[in-house]
């Protein structure tokens, strides 16, 4: 399938994507100090260089993009265009991804990655949770977190309620 745009309005809306301070970055790290944590951005100690870092704590937290790290989720997508490309880009973020948490995990750190999907269309109440979860992790933790978005089908009863309550 071709794409819908020309390649100079492509190339335009791809520079706009951040690879740091992206929205819902911004609102955990939000959250997180006005509970009380405070944490190093982007701490080049360290390998990956972690979206935050919790030194005292030994914790390390990304804050990954369904689609730039090809999580298995409803907002991954592998582009119809260009595909051999978009799959090579992919394959090698999560490779990356690997290697960076194996490096962290061989030097006593704990790692927690929260995906874009946890956060994404979420009422205030669940980010609150979510919040909740992420900062009980950092201060007991013992293992390594994940927290990933709804199944497919919670994203349907969802979507189904708000459309109901409009």
């Amino acid at each position: 399938m071709a794409d819908i745009v020309d390649s100079a309005t492509r190339s335009r809306m791809m520079s706009g994507i951040r690879g740091r301070d992206t929205k819902i970055e911004l609102a955990l790290r939000k959250a997180l100090h006005a509970s009380g944590l405070r944490y190093r951005l982007h701490y080049r100690k360290l390998p990956g260089r972690p979206d935050m870092a919790f030194i005292g704590a030994k914790a390390a937290v990304f804050i990954n993009g369904c689609f730039w790290h090809g999580h298995d989720c409803p907002f991954f997508r592998l582009p119809a265009s260009n595909v051999e490309f978009w799959r090579a880009k992919i394959d090698a973020n999560r490779s990356r991804d690997i290697a960076t948490l194996d490096a962290l995990h061989g030097l006593g750190w704990r790692t927690a990655i929260v995906w874009e999907c946890a956060m994404r269309g979420r009422p205030a109440n669940e980010l609150s949770a979510l919040v909740g979860r992420l900062k009980e992790w950092i201060r007991e933790g013992c293992s390594n977190l994940d927290i990933r978005g709804p199944l497919p089908e919670e994203i349907a009863v969802m979507h189904a309620t708000k459309v109901k309550a409009e």
